[in-house]
């Protein structure tokens, strides 16, 4: 195609709205210089698929009359091209070339001589009215990295899925009475319009479906490698309950305490759930940011984040009305056990396992009562540090290891429960994740611990003294390290007065792990991912759980997939059993190792382990295509 245009030094261009290689440009003019050029623009298609344009100019002086004459021709053919310009023709003609002539395929058998490149966008949620205006601003991003490597000569794999299962299906299934598989298909057809109208040069023979079983049987098969690794297990995790409504709200459905649908209050519930241990990589997350050309301040957020940090474990045994010492014992964590002789009292937070066993029959009915305000309010509210810190005493004692004296126990939101992984054969909990559910409080040299002692008339002991300074500021609390004071006791033998803060913190570890009070630890602030609900719309787990044993058993892998059962009520069942339990002919099967009776898990997994799973199924196709390859030649 050959274009012959008069323009001018300066010129607007009209570019449709889905601009791509094969797309003409059209130039118009806007000002008036004497000095005008005529361009000869041609456009023409390469067999690669890629375009080429070649300008010629040739610049000519005309006199007034000339230019006189031009302005008017050029004014028409203006008025012309803003007319003439039919986007609603020339852009399905092109999108209809490229679905038909399947443009942006990757070729099954791809040449091998050419480098690979493998571009993968976030799968949008089929869910709402259509793509959002983020949608594009990303994709766009990506499109033009696509673009630009195949003229590069790559081989490049840029595909397009559906991230399908989760919440907001459910959530609207449940208001429609639509079931979540129909309103998803009908949202695809939206999206996948809508994509393919902005022109991506997305491979669709590539499309994936994460609700399909084709696709989360490779996402089940991942899950049980983890289980058999030890990496996948069950905990007992606070989740937000809603009584009314009888089910598990994630935190996009609580406002202010209650539920955003009809506004009933919602509380902190301990429930079974699934979590998988990325604390076990938190030392390589670590180490890895170093090899990251990422910004410095990224890095130390991302290091923040996992948040490591080395102290001690201590044991605080509780002690009965007598005073004696029981067999409970309350574990703390803390980053300053040099500290650890100023410690004048506990606090075990509200959803702390043992607090039924610590509260005294006259303090019963209030710690009941603070425990279920506590459970209304968010992780946030209760560690906001300007709010005013309130708790109750549980009317019980626990005894500090090192120097033997009796010391109460409180109860208080300001310190958050932990994740407690359940033995349902032994019924022990073992506590992880950052900090266990309690801490000794050591009010002269903590904030929070010194607001809480000053409300309450708790007694506060000075046990470390800034370096360089004869005088603390009177009345408030200093967190810095230095000269160890009033930290010596004959009774266990330990004497730390006079040592700096990190030589005493050692020597307390020291004797804490050779007396069996406790051990030196390190922990971070990263804490092991909670990928399951009670909900309907997801992906079951490939665990059965069998009968005369309630041992959890993976399944064989030629069983999977373990498909989703089709329920004509996904609705929440008001128990906290998850939806899945009314599916009784597919709950109940049978242990093919063992040929014992066996339940099937009815939690779900949500939509985490899905995209996660995306980048490996696309990563194993482009190794099974080169295993393919290798092994013909």
């Amino acid at each position: 195609m050959q274009i012959n245009l008069v323009t001018q030094m300066q010129a607007h261009v009209i570019v449709p709205s889905s601009l791509t290689l094969n797309t003409p440009f059209l130039f118009f003019p806007r000002n008036k210089p004497l000095l005008t050029t005529t361009k000869s623009y041609s456009n023409f298609n390469l067999s690669n698929g890629s375009s080429r344009t070649t300008f010629t100019t040739k610049a000519t002086i005309k006199n007034g009359n000339e230019v006189k004459n031009q302005e008017q021709k050029e004014e028409s053919q203006h008025q012309q091209l803003k007319k003439a310009y039919p986007f609603h023709e020339i852009e399905p003609n092109w999108q209809s070339y490229w679905e038909e002539n399947h443009t942006f395929k990757t070729p099954d058998e791809i040449d091998t001589s050419k480098p690979k490149y493998y571009i993968l966008d976030m799968f949008p949620y089929p869910s709402g009215a259509g793509l959002h205006v983020g949608h594009p601003l990303g994709y766009t991003a990506t499109d033009i990295l696509a673009r630009y490597k195949r003229m590069q000569g790559f081989n490049v794999l840029h595909p397009m899925g559906w991230d399908a299962f989760g919440l907001p299906a459910e959530q609207y299934a449940i208001e429609t009475g639509t079931h979540p598989k129909t309103t998803t298909l009908k949202n695809i057809g939206r999206f996948r319009a809508q994509l393919k109208s902005l022109g991506f040069s997305y491979d669709w023979d590539r499309e994936i479906l994460t609700t399909e079983p084709e696709y989360y049987k490779w996402t089940q098969w991942i899950f049980l490698q983890l289980f058999k690794k030890g990496l996948a297990y069950q905990a007992e995790v606070p989740v937000n309950w809603c009584p009314a409504l009888g089910t598990v709200l994630a935190n996009e459905e609580v406002v202010d305490g209650v539920s955003e649908r009809g506004g009933h209050p919602v509380i902190k519930k301990p429930m079974r759930q699934w979590m998988l241990k990325i604390t076990a990589y938190a030392d390589r997350l670590l180490e890895d940011l170093n090899d990251l050309d990422w910004p410095e301040s990224i890095k130390e957020m991302q290091r923040n984040w996992i948040g490591r940090s080395e102290g001690a474990e201590m044991g605080f045994y509780v002690l009965d009305h007598e005073g004696q010492e029981q067999e409970i014992s309350i574990t703390i964590y803390t980053t300053r056990p040099d500290t650890i002789f100023g410690a004048t009292y506990l606090v075990v937070a509200p959803e702390h396992p043992l607090l039924s066993l610590l509260i005294s029959e006259g303090q019963k009915k209030c710690v009941e009562e603070y425990s279920e305000l506590a459970s209304r309010k968010s992780d946030l509210e209760r560690t906001e540090l300007q709010k005013e810190k309130t708790g109750v005493f549980t009317g019980t004692y626990a005894r500090n290891p090192v120097n033997g004296e009796a010391i109460p126990i409180w109860v208080a939101d300001y310190v958050l429960g932990s994740q407690f992984p359940y033995n349902k054969l032994t019924q022990i909990i073992h506590f992880c994740s950052y900090g266990t559910g309690a801490i000794m409080a050591v009010p002269a040299h903590d904030s929070r611990d010194h607001d809480f002692a000053m409300k309450y008339d708790i007694p506060i002991c000075w046990v470390v003294n800034p370096e360089g300074e004869n005088n603390r500021k009177l009345g408030e609390p200093y967190s810095g390290e230095g000269i160890v004071m009033n930290s010596s006791s004959l009774a266990s033998k330990l004497d730390i007065n006079g040592l700096h803060s990190k030589e005493a913190a050692s020597t307390v570890i020291n004797w804490a792990e050779s007396t069996g009070h406790g051990k030196r630890k390190v922990n971070y602030k990263l804490r092991d991912w909670l990928f399951a609900w009670q909900r309907y719309w997801g992906e079951p787990f490939p665990v059965v759980f069998l009968d005369d044993t309630d041992e959890i058993v993976p399944v064989h892998e030629s069983e999977l997939p373990v498909i989703l059962p089709e329920l004509d009520d996904f609705t929440p069942t008001g128990t906290g059993e998850p939806p899945l339990a009314k599916a009784v002919s597919w709950v109940k099967t049978t242990d093919l190792t063992s040929g014992k009776p066996a339940r099937r898990e009815t939690i779900t997994s949500h939509n985490g382990l899905v995209r996660a799973g995306i980048f490996i199924h696309f990563f194993l196709l482009l190794l099974s295509c080169l295993l393919l390859f290798f092994c013909c030649c």
